[in-house]
């Protein structure tokens, strides 16, 4: 028995590409002490104050892989490419280095300038929208930004240069050194927000420094990287990137934009049940990492047929967890809620269904965006974003119901409308006929770069 199940283990070894355990698990270390920080501050912070903390994790999880992934999978591109050619990468991250710091530098300038022009102008800055008047908030949103640059930088260059270790160690090392400090200020019953925001805003460089340690030849000279060797499709991943962030967090923004000042209590009530609710996205990595490489094997093979049949399978799938999810935010929902929450949550199980079929519909709409984008459907996938991002403000502004309501219905109406242009878009494609370098950079963006969400 023992060497029968030795052989099984050894044959699944051989079937996923080097490196997918360990980011798995940093990925699932990563998902699991989010929530843990999440848990952590709804208990130790007034509502207010962390309806507040939720606006600067949505900002940053906006900007920041809206801006910074696109570069970071570029990266690991070039260089994995340069690597087959035994050419050094060096050139490509001081080059990147160069691009992701103007733009750090030019998005912390047009935050502080837009907040400074706006308050000048007697307007309302983004202090005021997204943070309810918690100004101590921005200063933590321009160290995230910073941050979160370098550690994008370092995931491309580690993932690039096949260090699969220290990647699955830099996802999994931010969350511990979020959650980890959180949880000594519950302990001590702090509840100073500016303190809660450099928790959540400081990680992310601690955990590029760890995942260096004892690397080397991470720089290898080579050739000069001109900007052209960073794609051309870089515009096109940039909004798409952008686009697809908002959607994800359009629930928290609409209800942080639509709340009155005497709604931002019952505001936290709802950002803890969208966390509660996007649970079944945990399960989702955990069947991308292992059915994902599989189809990157087919590609590889020039097995198209197969291929699209796998995508199929995994859209089954992806419709299965988000059943699953609905129904399970329906039933299990509230109790889980209170266990995990405790007596201040107060979301209902409607609520919760309706926030679980909306993240399982944006996971669908994920899913075909990462199909599309492979056989170079950039700018489709692009579009579709845009249209989901329209259909979400159009039902959640112009509907008549409660708050919250109109949240929920705009985010499934928003990434039901997002997937099906995705998958018309896909099929049109498909029809045209699949490039062979589209497959061959899917093969690529499968082994060296995890989808997250």
């Amino acid at each position: 028995m023992s060497s029968r199940v030795q052989r099984i283990v050894d044959v699944a070894k051989r079937s996923l590409p080097e490196g997918t355990y360990a980011v798995g698990v940093g990925l699932v270390v990563s998902g699991i002490t989010a929530y843990g920080f999440q848990i952590l501050a709804f208990r130790a912070l007034p509502k207010a104050d962390y309806t507040a903390l939720n606006g600067l994790w949505v900002i940053a999880f906006v900007l920041a892989p809206g801006f910074f992934l696109p570069l970071e999978q570029e990266v690991g591109r070039a260089i994995a490419h340069r690597r087959a050619q035994g050419l050094g990468g060096g050139p490509v991250v001081r080059r990147a280095a160069a691009a992701g710091a103007l733009l750090c530098g030019a998005l912390i300038a047009v935050i502080v300038g837009a907040e400074v022009v706006l308050r000048a102008l007697g307007g309302d800055g983004l202090a005021h929208s997204m943070f309810h008047d918690k100004f101590v908030l921005l200063p933590c949103l321009l160290i995230a930004l910073a941050t979160y640059a370098v550690q994008h930088l370092t995931r491309g260059t580690l993932s690039g240069n096949g260090r699969f270790g220290p990647y699955g160690l830099i996802l999994a090392s931010e969350g511990l050194y979020r959650m980890l400090p959180c949880a000594v200020l519950y302990a001590l019953g702090v509840d100073n927000l500016l303190v809660y925001g450099l928790c959540f805003a400081i990680p992310p460089v601690l955990a590029a420094l760890t995942s260096l340690i004892r690397q080397h030849g991470l720089l290898e000279p080579g050739p000069e990287a001109p900007w052209s060797e960073l794609s051309t499709n870089l515009g096109w991943l940039f909004t798409g990137s952008i686009f697809s962030q908002l959607l994800s967090y359009a629930p928290i923004i609409g209800i942080l934009v639509l709340a009155e000042p005497s709604q931002r209590d019952i505001a936290a009530d709802f950002i803890v049940g969208f966390f509660l609710a996007r649970i079944p996205i945990l399960l989702f990595q955990a069947v991308q990492a292992a059915l994902l490489p599989k189809l990157a094997g087919l590609v590889g093979a020039g097995r198209h047929q197969d291929f699209l049949a796998g995508v199929r399978k995994l859209v089954m799938i992806v419709l299965g967890i988000a059943v699953l999810g609905v129904v399970g935010g329906y039933v299990l929902g509230p109790t889980a809620g209170e266990i995990l929450f405790g007596s201040k949550f107060v979301l209902g199980a409607r609520d919760l269904a309706l926030l679980a079929a909306g993240s399982g519909m944006f996971i669908l709409a994920l899913t075909l965006a990462q199909a599309l984008i492979a056989v170079l459907g950039h700018a489709k996938a692009t579009y579709a974003w845009i249209i989901g991002n329209a259909v979400f403000w159009l039902v959640a502004v112009l509907t008549a119901h409660e708050l919250f309501l109109r949240v929920e219905l705009g985010f499934v109406g928003g990434s039901l409308v997002a997937a099906a242009f995705m998958a018309w878009f896909l099929v049109r494609r498909v029809r045209d006929g699949i490039p062979d370098d589209a497959l061959a950079d899917l093969v690529e963006q499968i082994e060296h770069e995890p989808l997250e969400i």
